[in-house]
């Protein structure tokens, strides 16, 4: 059979230009290499603005993902000392990928698409106006393919590679139980990196936390090990239980975005490894994967070539996400500005509680 579409990734970015694609009459393909339910190194935070995107992806069934959710709205950065507080209006809520990644899923495959787990891809060739998608042993043929295998697969450019080959950066992830947690993503910052904090369910007596960090390798490669690097949040977290092994990924490698590659689109960090710690990672991944299948959409249904499918996205690509790219990556610079120069802004976001606001919306 010949797809009109495959989708190369299961995430959030893949499982949204899956199901979208489907929804629009495409015959769709989609391929994971790993299987569900998993953990995934993620802040797990949805913001506002994509929650009704999200909500018209997932199933009936799913819906309580969103519903049953913790709110969050309010963010507070933490660093040299100083607590830096700006309101999430409105509120983003808390949702764990090992929920929402099987929830979206099985809704592809609920949508008529066509699912394959297990199934890693090693190659994408073109041989005239058809893709060969090589995964094992098998090859699927596929008039387009969109690419959201994630920020480092078989598909990832020569030149991301390289940079990799610099200074190593480690994310990681769990999830931990703690007394009446607050209602806020929490961000601690020390030198060599961050750690995050936010409910991302609710328990018995209090809720589970998901503590994420990225860290540069030098500086510590466990969890136990971040946990300490900052004081208020080792007396935080010394009252947290454990309710996961931690989680890890790396390289984590920041670039320019690349929507079009090989003529794939190309989605999520796919595309761009967004600055986690504007914790907004799984809005663009739908955001982007939506547009792909829209814009990959109007191909196979004969309304224009692939070429322009691709400078179409290519074009609102960097029209309506390049910019949030730009904003997180001069927030996450500024605030690892040597302490002499942070600490003015530091002390002018502290009292200028609408111009901490707006880079909040900057980010989104």
């Amino acid at each position: 059979m010949i797809y009109d579409l495959t989708v190369i990734g299961a995430g959030p970015a893949g499982c949204a230009t899956a199901i979208r694609a489907a929804r629009l009459g495409a015959p769709v393909l989609l391929l994971e290499r790993g299987r569900f339910p998993r953990q995934k190194v993620c802040g797990e935070f949805v913001s506002a603005e994509s929650l009704e995107l999200l909500r018209t992806l997932l199933a009936p069934r799913h819906q309580r993902l969103i519903a049953g959710a913790p709110p969050i709205g309010r963010a507070r950065i933490f660093l040299d000392g100083a607590e830096l507080q700006a309101e999430v209006s409105p509120p983003a809520v808390g949702v764990t990928r090992f929920e929402l990644d099987q929830a979206l899923w099985e809704a592809a495959g609920e949508g008529g698409v066509a699912l394959r787990d297990h199934c890693a891809v090693h190659a994408v060739n073109r041989s005239g106006a058809i893709f060969q998608v090589s995964a094992g042993r098998e090859i699927f043929e596929s008039r387009a393919v969109i690419n959201a295998a994630g920020r480092w697969s078989s598909l990832s450019s020569p030149e991301h590679r390289t940079r990799a080959a610099g200074e190593r950066w480690i994310g990681l992830k769990a999830h931990f139980y703690e007394p009446n947690p607050p209602r806020s993503v929490d961000l601690y910052f020390f030198e060599g990196g961050y750690c995050g904090a936010q409910p991302v369910a609710q328990a018995d007596g209090g809720g589970v936390i998901n503590a994420c960090a990225m860290v540069r390798s030098k500086v510590a490669t466990g969890l136990d090990d971040v946990l300490q690097l900052h004081p208020a949040l080792r007396a935080r977290s010394a009252s947290w239980e454990p309710l996961m092994v931690p989680v890890s990924t790396s390289p984590l490698v920041f670039h320019d975005p690349e929507p079009v590659r090989d003529e794939m689109i190309q989605v999520g960090d796919a595309a761009t490894f967004v600055d986690p710690f504007v914790g907004d990672g799984i809005s663009l991944a739908i955001r982007s994967g939506v547009l792909a299948a829209e814009c990959a959409g109007a191909f196979v249904r004969g309304q224009c070539s692939l070429q322009d499918a691709l400078d179409t996205y290519a074009t609102a690509y960097e029209m309506r996400l390049s910019r949030v790219m730009r904003a997180s990556s001069r927030l996450r610079k500024m605030l690892m500005w040597p302490v002499a120069l942070r600490k003015p802004a530091l002390w002018f976001l502290q009292r200028s509680p609408r111009v901490a606001k707006q880079l909040v919306r900057m980010t989104r």
